[in-house]
């Protein structure tokens, strides 16, 4: 499918070089194509992006991941040991790009003489995005990685999962879309100030610093407790109860997060003592008494299906959801309401930009562009 691009997009008239590939990258140039950048991806010869190959599943024949996030770009092929080919490139930077992503292997860049020293000496007004895995700088900043790397590295898996389990990754690749939303993030910032000064400038961001501050708060705790953060499953530090219970037919989570939701929940299971009981009395008592309080919930909710809980939590007032399944979510009303999966006309939705403007979100323009050698 093809859309003529909409002059009323926000970024519609930026033109961008992606110099990426995998996730990370991929995704931060595709949210600025949702916004009506200009986005030519360039690609190997000879096989493309490693992403292509990260199926099965495959649609058209390239893996599904990476048309989730190659979506409304174009696509050209360099060979980056053609010094002619390298040459065409830098001049199509130099004279015709406002904002460049890069996340090759740290160095190759520079190497190459693609670097954001020489592309913004030749074009001040150029807006240069390095995606690094490590940092710009330090100890580790010329080492190569990769989302799973960062989880394990930037301490997000010593959180995730069941206390005394194996350590499992988020199911998602939040630090490589993380970082992405990040480079989009810094490149919006650096084309407002753009607008006033007439220069480019350089944006440095990496996996590690992603992975960093998604743990904040546990690196906050850490420096005021001394002791190691904790796992919950599908709980969280500091709040009780807020997580999962099985019940009869499936799992619910259940998001009693202060005192007087706390209230609602033991008033509707019948259990108005609790509250002066002094193990539950407050949020940090109930934090305190995790196991004990569970003890209580967990053969409460099994007795009954999901719905059954579902409807009696919601007449008290006790936020709630079921834990669906990705063909469960696409399926449900309210992701049909916000029409967020837009339809390519071949038999596939893609996801679409989490955002709209004056009522209207940004529409599928294209589908990832095929590899042309």
């Amino acid at each position: 499918m093809t859309q003529p691009p909409s002059t009323q997009l926000p970024l519609a008239g930026v033109r961008v070089i992606e110099l990426g590939s995998n996730i990370a990258g991929p995704y931060g140039t595709w949210i600025l194509a949702a916004l009506g950048a200009d986005v030519l991806k360039v690609e190997r010869p000879g096989g493309g992006d490693d992403a292509r190959g990260w199926g099965p599943p495959f649609w058209r024949k390239v893996a599904t991941v990476f048309h989730t996030v190659n979506r409304d770009k174009k696509s050209t092929t360099v060979d980056l040991k053609d010094e002619a080919a390298l040459q065409k490139l830098r001049r199509r930077i130099a004279e015709d790009t406002d904002v460049v992503l890069q996340n090759l292997r740290p160095g190759v860049a520079g190497k190459l003489g693609l670097g954001a020293a020489q592309m913004c000496a030749a074009n001040p007004s150029l807006i240069y995005c390095n995606l690094w895995a490590f940092g710009a700088k330090g100890p580790l900043a010329e080492r190569p990685g990769f989302d799973a790397l960062m989880q394990a590295f930037g301490g997000i898996m010593a959180v995730t999962g069941e206390d005394g389990q194996p350590p499992v990754r988020a199911g998602i690749s939040v630090v490589d879309m993380g970082t992405g939303m990040w480079c989009a993030i810094g490149i919006l910032a650096a084309l407002n100030r753009r607008h006033d000064t007439g220069r480019g400038g350089v944006i440095d961001t990496s996996l590690f610093e992603t992975a960093l501050g998604w743990t904040a708060y546990y690196n906050t705790d850490v420096q005021v407790t001394g002791e190691t953060p904790k796992r919950h499953g599908s709980g969280v530090r500091g709040i009780m109860p807020y997580q999962a219970y099985e019940c009869a037919d499936g799992y619910l989570v259940v998001a009693a997060s202060n005192d007087r939701l706390f209230a609602s929940l033991a008033h509707d299971l019948g259990h108005p003592e609790w509250l002066d009981d002094p193990r539950f009395v407050d949020n940090p008592a109930r934090a305190s008494h995790r196991e004990e309080l569970n003890g209580l919930l967990m053969p409460i909710f099994k007795a009954q299906p999901r719905s059954h809980w579902q409807d009696r939590l919601d007449n008290a007032g006790v936020p709630n959801a079921p834990i669906q399944h990705a063909g469960e979510v696409i399926a449900h009303p309210q992701t049909q309401a916000l029409e967020m999966l837009q339809d390519t006309g071949m038999g596939l939705a893609l996801t679409g930009l989490p955002i709209s403007f004056d009522g209207e979100r940004p529409p599928l323009r294209n589908i990832a562009p095929e590899l042309e050698d």
